[in-house]
């Protein structure tokens, strides 16, 4: 039986917690089935290899041993454990230093390190998380601008964190729409010059293209409605630790708003951090981590959640700022 006459996978929903289809994606040709499943699930090696072992993974139709090797375009059959998707292990590093932190045939949700893009841009020639995806195997939608395909949301070059890529065409559409109608919940750390006055706040100020500056962006009165919510966490001697939370998701928005109340992320030299304090805590980039991730799966409609912890660098400089 050749693939193409094989059974068309089953949905997620149907399968939840029990077996899950999935087609071997071109990038994964010729790898062992441990090291592929471990990139397509988010599974440790040792986790894949496991489920090989005891008989649950099974390619076209047959079981198969954790070295044998993957066939572009073939099926796998995998029984996993009943698990939540949000407390599944990490997946291991790929490249860049970017981590997996959950897939399935609809959704890839990464710890991105700074100095990774979201997708490729004109001027830009480093490491993007598309092409990172690609290069471990990981398909993506093809729906979208053909240089981001899949992207439903992006986080700056210099800021770190989780982001969610689509990896289904209906799983696109319907991020695409969670995010527009903002039932995404997403909560970023940042570390700020100064003491926000008062300590929890709102800043509601439309952000467009700075006048003088196309590859900035400002408050400007024919901007883009922008809402930002924060909290003080934490004061320290100049800096404070804040919490937020988007409503909005425009372009450079929290980096834009706190510059806009005099209180920009350190080590953000773009919109006016001092540079004297960036050097003193060894940053070069803004203090800014997408720490939290929440929203319903787009196919099965479950509630996701996922957090990842501070990056060295910035743990390094907060440590500094605590001593």
């Amino acid at each position: 039986m050749t693939s193409s006459d094989w059974p068309a996978p089953e949905s997620d929903a149907a399968n939840a917690g029990q077996t899950r289809r999935i087609a071997v994606p071109e990038g994964l040709e010729g790898e062992r089935v441990d090291v592929g499943l471990a990139r397509l699930l988010g599974l440790s090696r040792t986790q894949a290899a496991d489920l090989a072992a005891a008989g649950k993974v099974l390619v076209q139709g047959a079981q198969v041993g954790k070295s044998d090797r993957l066939v572009a375009g073939s099926w796998i059959d995998i029984e996993l454990p009943q698990v939540s998707p949000a407390s599944a292990e990490v997946a291991p590093t790929i490249g860049s230093g970017m981590q997996v932190v959950f897939s399935d045939e609809s959704i890839v949700v990464v710890d991105k390190p700074a100095g990774v893009a979201a997708h490729p841009s004109p001027g830009w020639s480093g490491p993007t998380v598309l092409s990172e995806l690609a290069g471990a195997g990981f398909r993506v939608s093809t729906s979208g601008a053909s240089e981001r395909q899949g992207i439903v949301h992006r986080l700056d070059v210099g800021t770190s964190g989780l982001m969610v890529v689509a990896a289904s065409e209906q799983a696109y559409t319907r991020l695409k729409a969670a995010f527009k109608t903002r039932a995404v919940d997403k909560t970023y750390h940042a570390l700020v010059q100064g003491h926000p006055d008062p300590s929890k706040g709102t800043i509601d100020a439309p952000i467009g293209r700075h006048p003088r500056h196309d590859w900035r962006w400002a408050v400007t009165a024919s901007g883009k409605d922008s809402i930002t919510h924060y909290q003080t966490l934490q004061a320290f001697s100049g800096t404070s630790l804040l919490s937020i939370d988007l409503e909005t998701g425009r372009t450079h928005q929290i980096r834009v708003h706190m510059s806009a109340i005099k209180h920009p992320c350190v080590g953000d030299l773009t919109y006016g951090a001092d540079p004297t304090v960036a050097e003193r805590l060894g940053l070069n980039r803004q203090w800014l981590h997408a720490t939290r991730l929440a929203f319903q799966h787009p196919l099965t409609g479950e509630s996701l959640a996922f957090s990842t912890d501070y990056p060295a660098d910035l743990q390094q400089a907060l440590e500094v700022v605590s001593a």
